[in-house]
């Protein structure tokens, strides 16, 4: 069960995180280098990263130079956390290379790691969201709105498991096959940005 598996390194990068609760602190995996649960604890560190670059930009007084930077940042932080997906979905296509893909095997919408990649978002919700309906200085009435928010976000948590579930075991028995895109992001791009490549002239 690979959700199952993947969501307490989610919670465990998550957790580390908030001990400081800064986005400049350096990332300390704890998982060896190479394995999977080193690239799963990575993977969400960018998104709990982001999570936090998100919030700050949204400061209606922040600094117009500073929100900039920022951008930047998120722009980075968003190439690094597409390359991590692909990463993890070349995991499984070196895992289930030799398996006989039938001939009428079926191809999903996204692949086994973008799947991932949601579930690792969803992870941030429910800590954020639990963090809203606990908090001791909200009003009753908004704790309990963050606690249904929150149910929802639990229940999704057990609906993703289930599908994703599903469609690995439809890979390891050649039901379904995997085929990836690279996603070819355009705007970091000098040579395909048009606003990059005019200003090179």
């Amino acid at each position: 069960m690979f959700a199952e598996f993947a969501f307490p390194i989610f919670e465990q990068s998550i957790t580390d995180y908030h001990k400081y609760d800064d986005v400049n602190q350096p990332i300390e995996n704890p998982y060896e280098k190479g394995s999977i649960e080193h690239l799963l604890y990575a993977k969400n560190w960018v998104d709990t990263v982001q999570w936090h670059y998100e919030d700050i930009i949204r400061d209606p007084q922040i600094d117009p130079v500073a929100a900039l930077v920022l951008k930047r940042k998120i722009d980075a932080s968003n190439q690094v956390r597409t390359d991590m997906v692909e990463y993890i979905d070349s995991y499984f296509l070196d895992k289930y290379k030799d398996v006989q893909v039938k001939a009428d095997a079926k191809i999903n919408t996204e692949s086994p790691a973008w799947a991932i990649d949601r579930l690792s978002i969803l992870a941030l919700k429910i800590y954020h969201m639990n963090e809203e309906a606990t908090r001791k200085e909200a009003s009753e009435d908004h704790r309990a709105k963050c606690q249904a928010k929150l149910d929802v976000l639990l229940d999704q948590k057990n609906d993703m498991f289930v599908s994703i579930s599903q469609l690995i075991t439809d890979i390891e028995n050649g039901e379904k096959y995997m085929k990836v895109y690279k996603q070819m992001k355009m705007y970091n791009d000098e040579e395909l940005n048009p606003v990059l490549y005019q200003n090179k002239k």
